[in-house]
């Protein structure tokens, strides 16, 4: 074993640079991030400072050590994430895996350490109650890669709300509190947790081989569908009061876009039986999610556009 193990270092040690930036990237899932903070400063923009200027925030110092600090955290989640899934993930995501692996286990964890070092530092930088957040929600995505993640519910909901936290933390940094917010918040943690459910009917096979007790595991596809369908249901709730707020502007025609594709949604949902059906509805969501994220900029195009003519 140990001869195994020194072939491996020591293939990784020749392998080049590149190949370990790719394993990193694909391990931390820099994609995501990327989308999460253009949410931030989107969010920051059209709905928690829509009065301020445009300059004023994108210079905002604060502000974006809080972004940054999140983006640590968030990839260092990703890493721990990883390195606890790392035998159900061969199974489920085989080729992302090997991509993974151009990581030793090692130096996954080492980084997971130095990234999570940097965002509770910088969370001092803006103020011991930032830091305090950011302790706390390392110590939570800790919980829940260890110990939460193969229970049914407590695993769901700890996934959903940890998803929902770096909006949190821009809510709680801009001390902005209004019924526009709240629904929004309300529409992105049901479309969160749906994403959360298809992603657990799309790892079945691995989830069930190690025993992560996920609720397509433990009740079985066909209820895991009836949840889904319920939470689909619950978001139509937030989606037909956001098209009552004029404030939401042209965003309104996103809001019909994603009425329609729950719709279509639910019919593929009934029809999927296959690990492709449900990566496919698992992509769905995610494109909605992401398009939802730069339609932020449509909620008042008046602001878009006096923004660019007189304060940039």
């Amino acid at each position: 074993m140990d001869l195994l193990n020194i072939s491996e270092n020591n293939r990784k040690a020749q392998q080049p640079l590149y190949y370990t930036f790719i394993g990193m990237l694909s391990v931390m899932r820099g994609y995501n991030i990327l989308i999460v903070v253009i949410a931030q400063y989107l969010a920051s923009i059209f709905i928690f400072k829509p009065n301020e200027s445009l300059k004023s925030i994108l210079l905002d110092g604060h502000l974006f050590i809080t972004v940054l600090a999140t983006s640590l955290v968030i990839a260092a989640g990703y890493i721990i994430n990883n390195f606890y899934d790392a035998e159900v993930d061969r199974i489920n995501k085989p080729l992302k895996t090997s991509i993974d692996n151009f990581v030793s286990q090692k130096s996954k964890l080492r980084i997971y350490f130095l990234l999570n070092f940097l965002g509770f530092f910088l969370g001092f930088v803006v103020s011991w109650k930032a830091a305090l957040f950011f302790a706390i929600y390392i110590f939570l995505i800790w919980f829940y890669s260890h110990k939460l993640k193969k229970k049914p519910f407590l695993g769901l909901l700890g996934a959903t709300s940890l998803a929902m936290l770096p909006f949190f933390v821009i809510f709680v940094y801009h001390k902005n509190i209004s019924e526009i917010i709240f629904t929004h918040a309300a529409f992105l943690f049901c479309m969160i947790l749906i994403r959360e459910l298809v992603k657990d009917l799309e790892n079945v096979k691995g989830a069930f081989i190690y025993e992560y007790q996920t609720i397509p595991v433990k009740y079985g596809p066909e209820f895991s569908k009836v949840i889904i369908a319920l939470f689909v249901f619950l978001a139509m709730n937030p989606i037909y009061f956001l098209w009552k707020y004029p404030e939401i502007g042209m965003m309104r025609y996103y809001f019909y876009f994603v009425f329609v594709s729950l719709l279509v949604f639910l019919v593929l949902l009934w029809k999927a039986k296959s690990q492709a059906n449900y990566n496919v509805l698992h992509n769905i969501l995610k494109i909605l999610i992401v398009i939802g994220v730069f339609s932020l900029s449509l909620i008042d195009t008046s602001v878009i556009i006096s923004r660019i003519l007189e304060r940039l």
